[in-house]
């Protein structure tokens, strides 16, 4: 979380340190490249940083000697073996021969440095490596957000080299005086994991240094009820098949994730220019990172979100609608893998209430609804906020991956949420929306606009199936469309809620109009509201609203995505996204990518290392929407 890498640890994206350290020796000297160890040598210079969907690099030089790092996470979304491998490839290039040490403390492992680890080291084919974990494993114990996952085992190898088991004290300083690991493996375990801070430790020698992070999470979550194990052990038996399989593919790994970052690139800067292009790059591992992948016994893929920095809630709805524009873009059956476990749920005798859920539990117990009432009363819920983001997902899947059987095997579930937003979207009274964190609203016209667009995404369903209720359905649509411009209009612009004269907010759910084609609302006044948008924006970016000088990120660009193709939305869209760019560039607050920050500052207000920034990718959605 620092500007470089040797100057401070990497740490968990909650922020808790997890001390992974980098050292190389060059000759007779030794230097940091990774971590803040002290009296470990010197620290090279960072000389640059580049940022690519799947990966990053980083170079150093110091007294001639040079150094490359590359960190990369092939997280493929359109292949489940890939997108599903907890598998991380680290490659360091020197300039000339050199030894490079990296070590990983225990503390990947536990939840709290003073819980007890033990691990060893070993040889696997070409493979030297070694293994930490903690020492009393307890799967699946416990849910919750500021929690570290405390179950399973961390690995790291290297094809060339040697490995241990230390503390790393030790270990480090003796490499630091010597460029060797220690004679033996420490074999004192268990042990505390802050005691000596015992670690995985591999060197490799030579001017390419090729190393495997891997993490055997043995058990994915549970659904209701039910242990799942991840996803990635359907296609490799166990960690020892996964670290061989890795190791064998690196080369063409490296490859596939060049190819896909040059195609994030390429599509970002034909749908936004490369102030987008930075967005996406930024956003990619991160919406993936924030997600487990498993199968349940009835052969129903599950990709389930945890709300980072919230409340650590699985499978939220709301968290899944923002990020969805990334995985229609590349694998719509993700898509799929996120809203059919919710509606599972919904659709069975547990769910007894007429609209849709808020969440799956919390993570990694994906064993019923937590947030607000939960499963015993409608206090607290997002009845309309769910009912359209669920509706307007199945029409998006159905579109982009041209499959019609989810809609089909769930149709009473959701013909019941269209009823519901037929009676009580128009005019919502006083409930939260995915903006919860600036708390209840009554007649709120954004969360209107999502109402109407999902009993009309309900409609179009209907309508493919030339089903009787469709011409009735797009007819009240229109009428509630209507009905919405006058109860929304306030003289250039439209309201924050219905009864607010003088107020404004984003309007970002009108996207779906555009994107689903279904053109409810007048073009005139779209365009009139983008253009409005244009002078409220701050120093950072476009407040949500006039309420406060906070914003969220993705919904910034989802609203500069609104509006027929024009150049003055072209425009529009460039003044939108700079102000975004300038953010993460200087944003004070040297976090994971919020998706939640001030506009004036540039400081985060809340959240961090959320799957929501997947949103960002929605221009590209349209932009390959315009190709077909």
């Amino acid at each position: 979380m620092s500007d470089q890498l040797n100057a401070d640890w990497p740490r968990h994206w909650t922020g808790v340190p997890h001390g992974l350290c980098g050292l190389v020796r060059f000759g007779d000297r030794t230097y940091v490249w990774m971590g803040n160890p002290v009296r470990m040598g010197d620290k090279m210079r960072q000389s640059s940083v580049t940022v690519t969907a799947t990966a990053t690099i980083y170079t150093f030089e110091a007294d001639g000697n040079e150094l490359t790092v590359s960190f990369l996470s092939p997280v493929l979304a359109e292949d489940l073996d890939l997108v599903s491998r907890p598998v991380t490839y680290v490659t360091v290039k020197t300039n000339r021969e050199a030894t490079v040490y990296l070590d990983m403390p225990g503390e990947v492992a536990v939840d709290r440095p003073n819980q007890e680890v033990a691990g060893a080291s070993f040889q696997l084919a070409e493979l030297h490596g070694a293994w930490i974990r903690k020492a009393a494993q307890q799967p699946l114990n416990r849910s919750g957000d500021d929690l570290r996952i405390e179950w399973g085992t961390a690995y790291l190898v290297t094809g060339k080299g040697e490995s241990r088991i230390a503390l790393s004290d030790d270990s480090r300083r003796i490499f630091a005086d010597t460029g060797k690991l220690t004679v033996a493996d420490s074999l004192d375990f268990p042990r505390r994991a802050d005691s000596g801070w015992p670690a995985a430790v591999v060197v490799s020698t030579g001017t390419t240094h090729e190393f495997l992070l891997a993490y055997d999470e043995e058990w994915a979550f549970e659904y209701l009820g039910r242990k799942l194990r991840p996803l990635w052990r359907e296609f490799h038996a166990g960690a020892t098949e996964l670290l061989e399989t890795a190791w064998a593919e690196t080369g063409t790994v490296a490859a596939r994730a060049a190819k896909f970052d040059a195609e994030v690139q390429s599509e970002s800067v034909k749908a936004g220019g490369d102030d987008l292009a930075t967005i996406t790059t930024l956003a990619y591992r991160q919406a993936i990172a924030a997600h487990g992948f498993a199968r349940d016994i009835n052969g129903m893929l599950l990709m389930l979100s945890k709300e980072n920095f919230s409340n650590g809630c699985i499978g939220t709805v709301d968290v899944t609608y923002p990020s969805a524009p990334l995985f229609l873009w590349k694998n719509p059956e993700l898509v799929r893998a996120m809203i059919e476990p919710i509606i599972f749920y919904a659709a069975s005798k547990r769910w007894k209430f007429p609209f849709a859920p808020h969440d799956l539990g919390q993570y990694p117990l994906a064993n019923g609804q937590v947030y607000g009432g939960g499963e015993r009363t409608e206090e607290n819920q997002m009845p309309v906020e769910e009912c359209g983001n669920l509706l307007i997902l199945v029409a998006a899947y159905e579109a982009w991956s041209g499959k019609r059987d989810l809609f089909d095997n769930y149709r009473p579930t959701l013909k019941k949420w269209a009823d519901y937003l037929l009676d009580l979207g128009l005019d919502p009274e006083n409930q939260l929306c995915t903006d919860d964190f600036a708390g209840h609203l009554a007649h709120n016209a954004n969360l209107s606009v999502k109402a109407i667009l999902g009993l009309a995404a309900y409609g179009h369903l209907a309508a493919r199936r030339q089903d009787a209720i469709a011409p009735e359905i797009a007819q009240k649509t229109r009428t509630m469309a209507n009905a919405w411009r006058q109860m929304a209009e306030d003289g250039g612009h439209t309201r924050l809620s219905f009864d607010r004269a003088g107020s404004w907010s984003q309007k970002y759910n009108l996207v779906w109009d555009l994107l689903l084609s279904l053109n409810l609302f007048d073009a005139a006044i779209v365009e009139r509201e983008a253009q409005s948008y244009l002078a409220r924006q701050n120093e950072f970016g476009l407040p949500l609203d006039n309420r406060a000088d906070y914003t969220k990120l993705d919904w910034i660009i989802w609203t500069a995505t609104i509006g027929k193709e024009s150049p003055a939305k072209v425009a529009r869209q460039a003044a939108l996204l700079k102000p975004i760019v300038h953010f993460l560039n200087v944003s004070p607050s040297r976090v994971p990518m919020t998706d939640w920050y001030d506009t004036k500052t540039g400081r985060m207000v809340g959240f961090q290392a959320r799957s929501v920034v997947g949103g960002v990718f929605i221009p590209l959605l349209h932009s390959r929407s315009l190709a077909l």
